[in-house]
């Protein structure tokens, strides 16, 4: 068994992969966003559950509202970007399967763990 209580502090930070599966934290500020129009997944699909906030999702040009209870899964190889739209932290429990981050939260390589 693995335990994780989430913090929710600013950032990006992975909480721990259990084989082909790996669960993360992510928070943005006010105005801020995470990804891009290159940023991808090639090789996990990203599940994105909203714990707070409010924001957007642009996927592959797609924009859909985010809120607290929203869920959004990202597929492998889509490009995407996440924006903070309100007045407070946006608060995500983000999925990868497989694993897409290293402990330290750079990238991993396709297929890589």
């Amino acid at each position: 068994m693995q335990y994780r209580h989430f913090r929710f502090g600013k950032g990006f930070r992975v909480a721990f992969a259990v084989r082909r599966v790996q669960a993360a934290e992510m928070v943005i500020a006010p105005g801020g966003s995470e990804g891009g129009p290159e940023n991808r997944h090639r090789g996990a699909d990203q599940w994105l559950y909203v714990v707070s906030g409010s924001g957007l999702a642009i996927v592959e040009g797609q924009r859909k509202r985010l809120r607290a209870g929203s869920l959004l899964v990202i597929e492998r190889g889509e490009r995407h970007e996440i924006r903070n739209t309100g007045r407070t932290l946006l608060k995500t429990v983000n999925l990868y399967s497989p694993p897409a981050y290293r402990d330290d939260g750079e990238p991993l390589a396709r297929g890589r763990k």
